[in-house]
């Protein structure tokens, strides 16, 4: 709940409004699971809250270990279904990839999660607790919506979460070590844009209109050329970044024709490429692009002056890369 929630329930249980403070400290900075452990709550007003309420942390129920140090949760999400988070060590920064719904309603054809149908989306809750919940939570540096589900197709939820995140009264986190990505969901995005002043990250894959719409069946409600007209008017020239998200497939998006036309679309928005190798899943006749290809590729998108990188891949060996979650989990990898 954010400071405003809690405020109403401390009126509705006839506790002083300053309580409201009090409960988001316990919950977001001292982390506790239980409503008994809020000492500064009376007795009698401890034992009001939790006749209504509870604190709703819960533990994943299992996890998977990378040879590369990545960690893959899974949590319990109802109804026999699970999302997953991805913890993604790296030298000084410590990354959580988190999820937004059970499944996804884009069916994007190279995504794994897609491929699950749509059950739901979770809950602000559910959001949170993929970031509490961790035993690496204290060491989080950032936290990516690149997880399983449209962050943008569930706004309300993520909006709030990243309100708990970055509110003085929540985990008083800078915007800056939040990146919300997206298919580009317009209603969704403008909210993003106008409502916080995390990244973006926009998911491309393919600068022509007809060859997303055949990989990408959002691209028919929202094209790229309405979603970067959107992000034009916006200002990514300080400290806030947007950024392209392209998957490099062999033979499919990875020549220098593809290269003139993304530099082209992406440079009135300022906005940088992330280069992604594509990770093979089961049913998707693509492949990835050849190393030197990437580098090729990324060489010729910083001639036209747009910063691009190639993504190193992450937890492959255990289903957590990019495009691979799927809310399973090997079992004989389980910690």
């Amino acid at each position: 709940m954010t400071l405003e929630q809690l405020q109403t329930v401390v009126a509705e249980l006839g506790m002083p409004r300053f309580a409201a403070g009090q409960i988001c400290r316990w919950l977001y900075e001292k982390r506790v699971t239980d409503i008994e452990e809020m000492t500064d709550l009376s007795k009698s007003n401890r034992a009001k809250l939790a006749t209504r309420y509870e604190v709703g942390r819960f533990d994943p129920s299992h996890s998977a270990s990378s040879k590369d140090g990545t960690v893959k949760y899974l949590f319990p999400s109802g109804d026999r279904m699970a999302v997953e988070s991805v913890y993604i060590p790296d030298d000084d920064r410590a990354t959580l990839c988190i999820s937004t719904q059970r499944g996804c309603k884009m069916n994007c054809y190279f995504c794994m999660t897609g491929k699950q149908g749509f059950h739901g989306n979770l809950t602000a809750r559910e959001i949170i607790n993929q970031v509490l919940s961790i035993p690496q939570s204290e060491q989080l540096t950032n936290v990516v919506f690149m997880g399983m589900g449209e962050p943008l197709d569930n706004a309300d939820a993520v909006l709030q979460a990243i309100e708990i995140m970055t509110a003085k009264w929540g985990f008083a986190w800078s915007p800056k070590r939040i990146t919300v990505s997206t298919v580009g969901i317009l209603p969704g995005l403008k909210r993003l844009l106008d409502e916080t002043s995390v990244h973006v990250a926009i998911s491309v894959h393919t600068p022509y209109h007809e060859e997303r719409l055949g990989i990408m069946p959002v691209e028919k409600a929202y094209t790229l050329k309405r979603v970067f007209s959107l992000l034009e008017g916006y200002d990514f020239r300080h400290q806030r970044r947007l950024s392209a998200e392209y998957i490099m497939w062999k033979g499919v998006n990875d020549d220098d024709q593809h290269a003139e036309a993304l530099a082209k679309l992406l440079k009135p928005s300022g906005a940088r490429v992330n280069l992604i190798r594509f990770h093979a899943i089961p049913g998707v006749k693509l492949c990835t692009a050849a190393e030197a290809r990437m580098t090729h590729f990324r060489d010729l998108l910083n001639s036209h002056g747009i910063i691009c990188t190639i993504r190193q891949s992450r937890g492959e060996d255990i289903a957590a890369a990019c495009g691979m979650l799927a809310g399973k989990t090997d079992k004989s990898q389980n910690n």
